[in-house]
């Protein structure tokens, strides 16, 4: 498989990624993450809710600390003050110099940004505490607004074969200072995965949802978030095995996509 597919350099952090993000949050243990670094993953985003992995992460922060790209942040982020304190627990929770991407969590809902708390961001990326600094959002068209004019180095970004509002909103407003793009909810919480009401064509897999992510270059990456060992190995070795989306993937994928999203928008939010 072409690596410029499976990889891509990403300049707020000085190095080359993985496209496929492991988030640590949904049930796979230590050695998951163990088997996932060897295999080449090396974007990973945590949450001291992931107790289950924590060791195995303070241990491969010790061992390659330059190799891993450690994405977290505070539970909430309201004010300047509770954010740094945040950031410095989290730093001694795992026993690491500095975090790569220390990000803000749903925007507008259990975070605010303010002066304040863009101030504690600017300063604890000029302090060396954290490299690169961003927030995860569902309002998209405030996203492309962040994305246009902002100190941001990273928007994760809801966007899905169901959900491409971002195609719009988003992306068009990247060009100026080229923030990293991080999708999740790839596979709309494994609505996509589903077959819907008179649907009669081929259904989407989890790698075909991770695939549709990648194969827009507005995309740098994408997280899964496996309950297991078995998708977790399911998601890497498809990803590497079939690329990006063929023609006709990308066409019957969409227009999957579209059924899903008109066949639940009553009973979901619209983001």
């Amino acid at each position: 498989m072409d690596n410029d597919f499976l990889y891509r350099d990403v300049p707020a952090l000085g190095r080359r990624v993985f496209r496929l993000g492991l988030a640590t949050n949904y049930g796979v243990e230590g050695v998951d993450l163990d088997w996932a670094l060897e295999q080449g993953v090396n974007y990973v985003f945590w949450t001291p809710n992931a107790r289950h992995v924590t060791k195995s992460l303070q241990a491969a922060l010790k061992r390659d600390r330059e190799s891993l790209v450690l994405a977290c942040g505070p539970t909430t982020g309201y004010y300047g003050g509770g954010i740094r304190r945040a950031c410095e627990r989290l730093l001694k929770k795992l026993d690491t110099e500095y975090i790569d991407i220390f990000q803000l969590f749903w925007l507008g809902r259990t975070s605010a940004w303010t002066p304040s708390t863009i101030d504690a961001l600017v300063s604890l990326r000029e302090s060396g505490m954290v490299r690169a600094i961003g927030v995860s959002i569902h309002d998209r068209k405030r996203a492309g607004k962040l994305a246009e004019d902002s100190p941001l180095d990273m928007l994760m970004v809801r966007y899905n074969a169901a959900h491409t509002g971002a195609e719009q909103d988003i992306f068009p407003h990247l060009a100026k200072h080229k923030p990293t793009i991080v999708a999740y909810t790839a596979t709309r919480w494994r609505g996509l995965l589903k077959r819907p009401k008179d649907w009669n064509g081929l259904v989407m897999t989890a790698s075909d949802c991770y695939r549709f992510c990648l194969s827009n270059p507005n995309v740098d990456l994408v997280l899964t978030g496996p309950k297991n060992r078995q998708q977790l190995q399911e998601n890497i070795s498809n990803l590497r095995e079939k690329g990006p989306l063929s023609e006709e993937e990308y066409r019957w994928i969409r227009e999957f996509g579209q059924v899903v999203h008109r066949g639940s928008s009553r009973f979901t939010f619209r983001f």
